[in-house]
């Protein structure tokens, strides 16, 4: 077992079937999140889109700020805020709300807007979003560090810009940049020091390519002063449990034929290719998803660990594939047996048990004997009571 402490957390596109009522979906989307905060998970990110039909988020920040209200400890991101698509400056006093307002539980996820579709309805040339991406993140950044900002771009301009209030958190709320298949994010998050959120697989290939990343992550870092720390670097990955592996088995029937629909038909990111017969065999087959058990999901993991050389949050996508009662249960069963083995909740209470256990013999001849030394003084204390009454 890695000896490093893993968070846990969530990506939450949402995916949410076209066959469900979107107030209500909505809905349950808050309400998982409200479940994961009982359970102790510690973040959560909320995805940017607007069309598709699929993914439904429109607003991450306004979805935060509802969830705050909600919700007591959970850690609440965006992720990802698509850069292009927002005037830096607005989009960074918003973000400095939302850092007052969740009381510094928020986080500003990044990325440049995975959906073509997305950018083309606003006039935007998808070959320029990751351009533009750059523009935008180095003056949120600075905007977010309390400096004044000019600049001057084909789509957008900032003259002498200062955000009129200071982040709740110091010295900025925490930040992040969505890396998947180009080196983009991982050259962007490195440049300014922030995390990197690795959407894009789990196959052992993927997991080469996240490496890949992480090492042009701290090859940019330090040539920019920057220290790199796995500890900012989550990888998502795809996971149902519940109590037998037949069991998970059947509960993926419920969406997992709609989520493949989804990226077959309409998402630009492959999940799986186009021929394939059988989903659930490719996706567990190929590394890609982990259905089965709670002993099958820390196996996963540990092979993430393994592929990537450790990383900071074990993040899994939140994809519906699961009835509302089926996907509560994966998620205690997450809580309850899959991540104290990776957050060392375990081994105290083990060793205490076990240090109890060796000297049992040892201490109950100890209790005795100090119980029954107790008897024994009441017994002497009794018959010299009733010695000196007789006497008297």
């Amino acid at each position: 077992m890695n000896d490093t402490y893993l968070r846990s957390g969530i990506f939450l596109a949402p995916f949410q079937n076209l066959e469900i009522n979107p107030t209500l979906a909505l809905e349950r989307d808050m309400e998982l999140l409200e479940h994961l905060d009982r359970l102790n998970y510690h973040e959560a990110w909320i995805g940017e889109h607007h069309s598709g039909g699929f993914e439904i988020i429109a607003c991450p920040e306004m979805f935060i700020a509802g969830a705050a209200g909600r919700t007591r400890h959970i850690r609440l991101g965006t992720g990802v805020v698509s850069l292009p698509y927002h005037h830096p400056f607005v989009l960074a006093d918003r973000m400095v709300q939302l850092d007052h307002m969740t009381r510094g539980r928020a986080m500003f996820g990044v990325g440049p807007g995975a959906l073509i579709h997305d950018a083309k309805k606003m006039g935007i040339d998808p070959s320029q979003q990751r351009r533009r991406m750059d523009e935008s993140l180095d003056a949120v950044v600075r905007l977010l560090r309390g400096e004044t900002v000019t600049r001057k771009t084909d789509w957008f301009t900032l003259e002498a810009a200062r955000l009129q209030l200071p982040g709740y958190t110091r010295p900025h709320m925490e930040m992040a940049v969505a890396a998947s298949r180009s080196p983009v994010g991982a050259l962007a998050s490195g440049k300014y020091g922030i995390g990197m959120l690795s959407i894009g697989g789990t196959s052992p290939q993927a997991m080469e390519r996240h490496a890949s990343n992480w090492g042009l992550y701290e090859e940019t870092a330090r040539a920019n002063g920057h220290v790199p720390d796995r500890k900012n670097w989550r990888i998502v990955g795809m996971v149902h449990i519940a109590e037998t592996r037949e069991k998970a088995r059947e509960n993926v029937k419920f969406g997992l034929d709609s989520f493949c629909s989804y990226f077959r038909d309409v998402a630009t990111f492959p999940i799986l290719p186009p021929d394939v017969a059988d989903p659930l065999q490719f996706l567990v087959e190929s590394g890609t998803a982990c259905v089965g058990t709670p002993e099958d999901a820390i196996a996963y993991f540990e092979r993430l660990l393994e592929g990537a050389g450790g990383f900071g949050v074990m993040c899994e996508l939140a994809h519906n594939w699961a009835d509302w009662p089926n996907t509560k249960r994966h998620y205690e069963l997450m809580a309850h047996y899959v991540h104290p083995h990776f957050q060392q909740s375990f081994e105290p209470r083990r060793h205490s048990y076990d240090f109890a256990a060796e000297h049992h013999v040892e201490f109950v001849g100890q209790a005795n004997a100090a119980v029954q030394a107790e008897i024994d003084k009441l017994a002497a204390r009794r018959a010299e009571r009733a010695k000196r009454s007789a006497v008297d």
